[in-house]
């Protein structure tokens, strides 16, 4: 087949990209299939597909160097246009992650999601999930899940459900045909993007107020306990990110994550914070050393069960501060009791006891969520919680999406100004007196919205 490939492209004949596939693949073979060379060539080619960038370089210089041998006329015009250049589509199409390639290279450094669906290839592109012109057969989807699960050895290919990260810490989600309609198989990339973690940033994205950022600094010094909430992708997370770049970098810290998205090794390289990767029963059994520990704050993200959330509160009652903490949820107001469910239904337990325990260890509860039709990520809702006899969420801020606004209240609780003047007498200053001014404004001015859940 590739001589007579060959042959015809010599001949004048413009070769199709399928067959300079097939004709790179079958002379590498060639070369492979020696019994001096065979070892080395799969471990290279293995490592090659996995992602390790000495291996993928020799393995393209392999390829350029079939591709070079033959006339380049018009070979470029048969190149499909998601591919960077003639030897990394080879290498992609008949080894690597074919047409979601793509979806890795600079222009869609911001994406991150991209989903394989059946043959279907999407990419999310401003907060869409924007449908590729690539397209991707049953056996190339066979072939590519393979490829992935080479990154965890351990993984039985006879699985349905597989969850593997690539070496750039992607996370590789895949649904195979026992758990999907029949070819529909579904592969799903997924990466934490943040370009810069300020509050300033957050602003000119228009995901938080820009007067609102003195308000933030502030907050952050009186080293209240913070909650992010909001569902997928709604920027809970970049949030919690930029709120701890603000975070004093002398303190000790702990985060505890389920997946490894936070860096905060790279945005705060000098800090004493200890990353840890846990989960339901890893995270129950590491809770008592947790509890433990003499760190000065603690970061629960994401908490997904009773285990993390239980685990919040022991430590929260232990007087830890500067507790931040991440949440899937579609109401703030229904956090404390949400969270009392979950961890009632872990370790048992009196729902509406266990709500007050929740409300009496958290400060602020933020909500974020993605407008719809848009892709905009807005802060929604600020609300202040405590408990008494019943928990008590107060609305200090709310966005108006009728007007495009945030409107404010202004309402600091004793016990909240407390908590701040124990910590930083001239940040809570700041912050009462930024809070002030912006429920005195147009953007707010409101009495707010008291919350009293039984």
């Amino acid at each position: 087949m590739h001589r007579t490939c060959a042959a015809a492209y010599k001949e004048g004949g413009q070769m199709k990209f399928k067959e300079l596939c097939e004709l790179v693949s079958l002379r590498l073979s060639e070369e492979w299939n020696g019994d001096d060379v065979s070892f080395g060539a799969i471990e290279m080619q293995k490592k090659a597909i996995i992602g390790y960038k000495e291996e993928q370089d020799r393995m393209l210089l392999k390829i350029e160097a079939v591709i070079s041998s033959l006339s380049d006329k018009e070979l470029n015009e048969n190149i499909p246009s998601w591919y960077e250049s003639p030897a990394s589509a080879v290498f992609h199409e008949v080894w690597g992650l074919a047409g979601a390639a793509e979806w890795f290279c600079e222009k869609y450094s911001d994406s991150s999601s991209c989903k394989i669906i059946g043959e279907r290839i999407y990419f999310l592109v401003d907060g869409k999930m924007k449908i590729m012109p690539q397209r991707i057969g049953r056996d190339r989807r066979e072939q590519l899940i393979r490829a992935l699960l080479l990154l965890s050895p351990e993984e039985r290919l006879d699985k349905d459900f597989h969850e593997v990260y690539m070496l750039d810490g992607t996370r590789v989600t895949v649904f195979r045909e026992g758990l999907t309609k029949k070819g529909q198989e579904c592969i799903i990339f997924r990466r934490y993007i943040i370009p810069r973690y300020s509050f300033e940033e957050q602003a000119a994205r228009g995901t938080i107020p820009e007067n609102a950022i003195g308000l933030f600094e502030a907050m952050v010094r009186c080293g209240f306990n913070v909650v992010f909430c909001g569902s997928v992708r709604s920027a809970k997370t970049t949030f919690l990110s930029t709120w701890q770049s603000y975070e004093d970098p002398d303190l000790e810290g702990v985060m505890v994550e389920t997946d490894p998205e936070i860096p905060i090794h790279s945005f705060m390289p000098d800090s004493p914070v200890v990353q840890l990767l846990a989960d339901g029963e890893r995270l129950r059994v590491i809770s008592k050393n947790l509890m433990r520990s003499d760190a000065d704050y603690f970061i629960l993200a994401e908490a997904r069960d009773g285990t993390a959330l239980d685990t919040a509160v022991r430590i929260a009652k232990k007087g830890t501060r500067r507790m931040k903490l991440t949440y899937h949820s579609r109401d703030a107001v229904d956090f404390a009791y949400d969270s009392a469910v979950e961890i009632v239904r872990s370790f048992g337990g009196n729902p509406g006891e266990t709500a007050l325990r929740v409300a009496g260890c958290f400060d602020y509860v933020f909500h974020f969520s993605v407008i719809r039709g848009t892709g905009l990520k807005k802060l929604r809702t600020i609300y202040e919680m405590s408990a008494g006899e019943k928990v008590h969420m107060k609305e200090i801020c709310r966005y108006d999406i009728r007007e495009d606004r945030w409107e404010w209240s202004n309402h600091i609780s004793d016990e909240k100004k407390m908590i701040a003047m124990e910590e930083d007498t001239e940040a809570f200053f700041k912050f009462s007196g930024i809070l002030e001014q912006l429920s005195g404004t147009e953007q707010g001015g409101r009495a707010g919205k008291q919350n009293e859940l039984s």
